[in-house]
């Protein structure tokens, strides 16, 4: 069974900088594509990026584009979110998933994601 683990998360002033770390174990991250999301207090989950699983593509949500930017290492079996220009608005509880299909075209669906980590706070204060 695959685990997910985030960390890097923390509080921060807007304008500041954090990077996310997501580590797997008992499973690989080889073939599957890889996403980051987010919740913030009485919200739906959102997609915040992903990452094809050849590692060339990457898809953004209009809010983050040009600030954030998510990259892989598949030997480390990790996937990071690089988060720049914080905003208040990006305050909440972040989440690395995998994709259950291998080998998937892209995907930014949720339910695609089959394997989910625990969460890390984030909190952006202005």
């Amino acid at each position: 069974q695959v685990q997910l683990v985030e960390s890097g998360g923390g509080s921060v002033q807007a304008g500041d900088s954090l990077r996310l770390s997501c580590a797997a174990s008992g499973g690989t991250f080889s073939g599957y594509s890889l996403g980051w999301f987010r919740q913030a207090p009485g919200r739906e989950r959102e997609f915040v990026a992903q990452i094809h699983w050849r590692g060339g593509g990457t898809y953004y949500a209009d809010s983050v584009k040009g600030r954030f930017t998510i990259s892989r290492d598949n030997a480390k079996n990790t996937v990071y979110l690089q988060m720049n220009s914080l905003k208040p608005e990006d305050t909440a509880v972040y989440y690395c998933a995998r994709d259950e299909r291998r080998f998937r075209v892209a995907t930014t669906r949720s339910a695609d994601f089959g394997f989910w980590g625990q969460g890390t706070q984030v909190t952006v204060s202005s």
